[in-house]
């Protein structure tokens, strides 16, 4: 069983790298096949289908991202600070080679329409993004509004930076961040 563990979980890395390059549409089972380096009925046995290996490459996409905010996350002592720490983490993110953009945005564009179980999936991470940013939210005190206005910063970021290859997306975001969470809190922007 820990065999086949570890080989999912190797096909659903190569197939990760090779959706996020050049898209999930583009990428047939074979090219997962030979990046994984297994057999094609060996990659079938352990995904019956493509959208299989699609969502379980979105729950690992969901693992990363919930694991890079929580760590950048970790320094900072207040909630006002974690808050800031979301965009800390994309001007990082957005710093890879590599960068492509949302996987779940660009999944949802491309399958949404026509994989409802991808779509769903898609939304449970985006909604589960919102709680927690709503969480945050509800610990520095400010108006439960302000959570959906900083979460669509931390999302428009992403596809700014994703389309225009600039990474100042992120301290943009941050800084308007900063200003929302401020005005909410009545405070003075800091200087």
């Amino acid at each position: 069983m820990a065999d086949e563990s570890h080989l999912r979980q190797q096909v659903v890395e190569a197939a990760d790298r090779l959706f996020y390059a050049h898209g999930v549409q583009a990428v047939g089972m074979d090219a997962v096949r030979a990046e994984a380096k297994v057999s094609l009925k060996r990659l079938y046995s352990l995904f019956a289908a493509k959208d299989d290996l699609v969502i379980e490459v979105l729950r690992f996409r969901s693992r990363q991202w919930d694991s890079g905010i929580a760590s950048t996350a970790e320094a900072a002592r207040t909630p006002r600070d974690k808050l800031l720490a979301v965009y800390d983490f994309l001007g990082l993110w957005f710093e890879q080679d590599g960068f492509r953009g949302c996987a779940f945005i660009n999944s949802f564009g491309e399958l949404g329409g026509v994989s409802p179980r991808v779509a769903e999936v898609v939304r449970r991470q985006k909604a589960d993004f919102q709680r927690y940013v709503a969480d945050l939210v509800a610990q520095t005190g400010a108006p439960p509004s302000l959570a959906p206005q900083l979460a669509i910063l931390a999302e428009g970021a992403q596809t700014t930076a994703a389309i225009s290859g600039d990474s100042t997306a992120a301290a943009d975001a941050r800084a308007a961040a900063e200003t929302l969470i401020d005005a909410a809190l009545g405070a003075r922007p800091a200087r």
